[in-house]
């Protein structure tokens, strides 16, 4: 049972079921990549293949983590089935006369002249050359009937790794640390998570996420990282902005709810990301009843809400869950684009924060304005963008009473 792989494995780190000739396994750290790939090879070995190559960073990293590592080829399966390591050839022997050999990244021109039935590549998007090691690669695969190769890598935006995912015939899966855990020192993911949890470094790092920021968006993923201050705020006013869902439709959208205060005088007037609540897909009911927790929660002052889509009929929906709420509406004559643009640009200016990580939000905010967007709904961007525009772009009004 121990040398069973089928039993052990994670749903990432099996092979896809589809046709492919490339297999990306994108995994965070820990997640059992290098398992997977030692695994996937062995099964090929196993099934009659009689070469293949082991395509690591460097020499050193082949022989320490896919070759000789706790989860490498010589420390998995079956005692009698293992291979025997000739350093000086940089070359695997398995008992059955299989071969595999070792190269580095930082030589593509080592792979040219020899050919395989597979390979295995580990921490692809920290090669030294990633994409001229693998077309040279590629060119090598080219015996058996289906050569193919598996691909095992933290993920990172390169270029190699972004043209990768979108190549014909590549198939990819993916897994978090966390889905590993059972493997991990106890102590592990707990620091990490408190240390880099939501952040862009955890997404990728520990969620095996390929995070990269679309051409033409409005906010890139620097903008974000510089405007969160994690910590206790204390603002002047707060508002709750929603983008109610469209209707009309045969599905029923996202609302976008999204909480933020302000705080300071004049030029110095900042704003900042309390809670982003939204959800979806969001019913009439539903979706007021959360804005109205939202603003009993956060004790706000108003909330603002954009009436193109239902006119007056927002307003009571949202006074049903609870009658007496200040209620706000406001009516978009700009498109979508030109009215988030003023935001983003105080963005830059370092006029708004963010109290904590919101991934979802952070998402459809980096991918606002790109063509990769599509004709995704940006519920939440709305939202922000009404919140933020009544903030720190509308004059103000009375100030706030609270009572002591």
């Amino acid at each position: 049972m121990l040398d069973e792989w089928a039993f052990w494995a994670q749903t990432g780190q099996v092979p896809p079921e589809d046709e492919w000739s490339i297999w990306l396994f994108l995994g965070g750290r820990g997640a059992g990549k290098t398992r997977a790939g030692a695994e996937w090879i062995r099964a090929q070995i196993a099934g009659g293949c009689r070469r293949v190559a082991l395509i690591a960073p460097t020499l050193n990293d082949a022989r320490e983590v896919m070759i000789n590592g706790p989860s490498g080829l010589r420390n998995i399966g079956k005692e009698a089935e293992r291979p025997v390591y000739e350093s000086s050839r940089r070359r695997l022997v398995w008992p059955n006369g299989a071969e595999g050999f070792a190269f580095s990244a930082e030589d593509p021109d080592s792979l040219r002249g020899p050919q395989f039935f597979a390979a295995w590549g580990d921490e692809f998007a920290a090669w030294s050359h990633p994409q001229a090691t693998l077309d040279t690669l590629l060119m090598g695969l080219r015996l058996g009937d289906k050569p193919r190769l598996a691909l095992t890598t933290t993920p990172r935006p390169i270029p190699a790794v972004k043209s990768l995912v979108k190549r014909p015939g590549v198939v990819v899966t993916h897994a978090g640390t966390i889905e590993n855990r059972a493997n991990l020192a106890v102590t592990f993911l707990p620091a990490m998570q408190a240390a880099y949890g939501g952040s862009l470094l955890g997404r990728q790092e520990l969620d095996g996420l390929l995070i990269d920021d679309p051409q033409g968006a409005l906010w890139t993923r620097k903008d974000i990282e510089n405007a969160c201050c994690p910590g206790p705020v204390d603002p002047q006013r707060i508002v709750v902005a929603v983008d109610p869902p469209a209707t009309g439709h045969d599905r029923s959208d996202e609302c976008g709810i999204v909480v933020a205060g302000a705080s300071g005088e004049g030029s110095d007037r900042t704003a900042t990301i309390l809670a982003d609540r939204s959800f979806g897909p969001a019913k009439p009911s539903a979706w007021a009843e959360a804005v109205a927790a939202a603003f009993e929660g956060f004790e706000a002052d108003c909330i603002v809400a954009e009436c193109n889509q239902g006119g007056d009929m927002v307003a009571a929906v949202l006074r049903a869950a609870r009658p007496g709420l200040p209620v706000k509406l406001v009516r978009a004559s700009r498109g979508k684009r030109a009215r988030a643009e003023p935001v983003a640009a105080l963005y830059a200016a370092g006029r708004v924060r963010h109290a904590g990580r919101f991934a979802a939000l952070e998402d459809q905010m980096c991918a606002f304005g790109s063509p990769e967007a599509g004709s995704q709904s940006p519920d939440r961007v709305d939202a922000l963008v009404w919140a933020i525009t009544e903030l720190l772009m509308t004059p103000r009004g009375a100030p706030r009473l609270r009572p002591l």
